[in-house]
């Protein structure tokens, strides 16, 4: 449910304009989620969420280093929250995740800058890793268990 609920923050600040907490808990609520104002400023806190000013005050946004950057630790987190199994074929990794956490997953996947990763496709509950090439598949597949702490 955290993984589901931070992708939400993620959406709503990057598409809405959030002055408060208490806006965000309320949009978070619209959305079906059940938050106080305490769960929604750690969220913030975990997301490294920053004020940037504009036209009308300052507003909630995600910092461009952190969207672009996935560290390990965070990583680890993020699969161990959401992702259900990790399979492949002799071309592609497919990453099964809770339903509603697929985007949050393969957004981390492609800002994490892993070797041989080309990109992802994210639907609901399912993930299609694209390798650059073959030869990185077992790499990244062992690096993906690894992150369900699975060998």
């Amino acid at each position: 449910m955290k993984a589901r609920r931070h992708f939400a923050i993620i959406d709503i600040v990057s598409n809405q304009r959030m002055e408060t907490q208490d806006e965000l808990c309320e949009e978070l609520r619209r959305r079906g989620f059940e938050v106080t104002q305490a769960t929604v400023s750690r969220d913030i806190k975990e997301l490294k969420l920053i004020k940037v000013p504009d036209e009308w005050g300052y507003r909630y946004a995600v910092p461009k280093s952190a969207a672009g950057h996935y560290s390990y630790d965070r990583m680890k987190r993020l699969f161990a929250d959401a992702v259900v199994a990790v399979e492949r074929n002799e071309s592609l990794i497919v990453i099964k995740t809770l339903p509603g956490t697929a985007q949050a997953v393969a957004s981390a996947i492609d800002n994490s800058e892993i070797e041989g990763v080309l990109g992802t496709v994210a639907g609901d509950d399912t993930i299609l890793v694209v390798m650059k090439a073959r030869k990185y598949l077992r790499q990244v597949f062992g690096r993906f268990k690894e992150l369900i702490g699975e060998k």
